[in-house]
């Protein structure tokens, strides 16, 4: 089971907005190659994430599918992948907290998610970095904050579970 090194670490701007970036490390019991595989693998990625995707990850593509995570299941998931270098970072865009079926949230500015792998004595330093929240629209923006900064916070659990679990 991985240790979390910084259980929350929340960098804010200095602007009238506030938050701006979320930020999450763990150390993780399993090489840089296998967490590579948990992040950019997009069923097992799916597996840990609570999400069903209908198709791989690519740079510049997007990847959709529907979450699977109880509650929330008829809610459309999808990112567009920015970054894939090889076990050292896999990134994305998307609409933060975006739960609400009956809105479009398609003219916001998505935040941009970094996974970045680095090799440590025993496993693998995950970090977990969420930014752009000064771009959300105000009315959502505390809010898409909030929720996305716990919700990062159980999928480095999850993701922990997932690779002990899953060698």
């Amino acid at each position: 089971m991985g240790r979390i090194l910084c259980n929350i670490i929340v960098a804010y701007m200095n602007t009238q907005n506030g938050q701006n970036k979320i930020e999450k490390q763990i150390e993780l019991k399993a090489s840089i190659a296998r967490v590579w595989s948990a992040l950019t693998d997009y069923r097992e990625f799916g597996e840990w994430f609570h999400v069903k995707l209908e198709d791989p990850f690519a740079p510049g593509q997007a990847a959709r599918g529907y979450l699977t995570y109880p509650g929330y299941e008829n809610l459309k998931f999808e990112v567009v992948v920015e970054k894939m270098e090889p076990e050292r970072l896999f990134s994305f865009t998307w609409h933060p907290y975006a739960v609400d079926p009956k809105k479009d949230y398609s003219n916001e500015t998505p935040t941009l998610v970094e996974f970045k792998l680095q090799k440590v004595p025993g496993g693998t330093l995950l970090t977990v970095t969420e930014s752009g929240f000064d771009r959300v629209p105000a009315n959502r923006r505390a809010e898409a904050f909030r929720m996305n900064e716990e919700g990062w916070g159980s999928q480095m659990e999850n993701i922990t579970k997932y690779v002990a679990q899953k060698p």
